[in-house]
């Protein structure tokens, strides 16, 4: 009965991965602190309503320090002691410009949300992870924050979004190395893309296929997977023309 936070579970992959953890089986899955900015979201209305005893709400703005403070205290005060199995740093935002020019401003708030906040939200939800033995956190990335492949993503004009992930995928190693003697798995994973608000209709993979290959992916790494950086598997997709395979293999930083 495995404990979870997810943060940005409002919509999208947080809403989708609530939804997918809710419907598991008790054995699997037991609190699922599905966190967001705020609790208008209808979708997640109806699945705590639905799973009141499994699913709750947690107000949390990872940009701001002292939400992030009062979300982990209420989350330890509802655990009881118990330790916290698995984090998910979902909550992100990604820019667009008009001529792929990096503006200081967005950059400077994108690195807020997509670095900083995973930071102070990691950070406070550790000496959580550490009573347990799971100690998983996984950030949510992208194959569009890989050095190595940045050429293939050149037509698109988010250039705050693609900086800000790869910074994220360091921060992520760094973590890996500073926690693996503790016994933690940190692993960054590229959920591809999907048909949420951020990722339009015109996206690869409907929601609910993205986060089943990203929950697989949670489920399965283990610490000899940590400080990695994984795509997930879709069947059919792993060979595909254009820029975006899903074949579950290591993604280049």
């Amino acid at each position: 009965m495995a404990s979870y936070v997810i943060t940005g579970s409002s919509r999208g992959i947080g809403l989708g991965l609530v939804s997918l953890l809710a419907s598991l089986p008790a054995s699997q899955v037991g609190k699922v602190f599905a966190t967001s900015r705020q609790d208008n979201s209808p979708k997640l209305t109806e699945l705590i309503k639905q799973h009141p005893d499994r699913v709750q709400f947690v107000q949390l703005d990872v940009t701001d320090r002292e939400s992030v403070k009062r979300a982990a205290a209420e989350v330890e005060r509802v655990l009881d002691g118990k330790p916290l199995d698995v984090l998910i740093n979902n909550a992100g935002f990604m820019p667009w410009t008009s001529g792929g020019v990096v503006d200081a401003d967005d950059l400077a708030e994108t690195f807020n949300m997509n670095v900083v906040s995973v930071h102070n939200v990691t950070r406070a939800f550790l000496p959580m992870l550490v009573k347990g033995e799971t100690k998983k956190v996984f950030n949510i990335s992208t194959s569009v924050g890989s050095i190595a492949q940045a050429n293939r993503y050149m037509h698109l004009l988010v250039p705050s979004y693609k900086i800000t992930k790869a910074a994220l995928n360091m921060l992520t190693k760094q973590y890996a190395l500073e926690f693996a003697d503790a016994g933690f798995t940190f692993v960054a994973l590229s959920p591809g893309w999907l048909q949420t608000d951020m990722g339009g209709e015109g996206a690869d993979l409907p929601v609910d296929i993205g986060v089943r290959a990203t929950l697989h992916i949670v489920h399965s790494k283990t610490k000899k997977d940590n400080g990695r950086f994984f795509n997930i598997k879709v069947a059919g997709w792993e060979n595909k023309q254009g820029p975006n395979q899903y074949n579950g293999a290591e993604l280049p930083w």
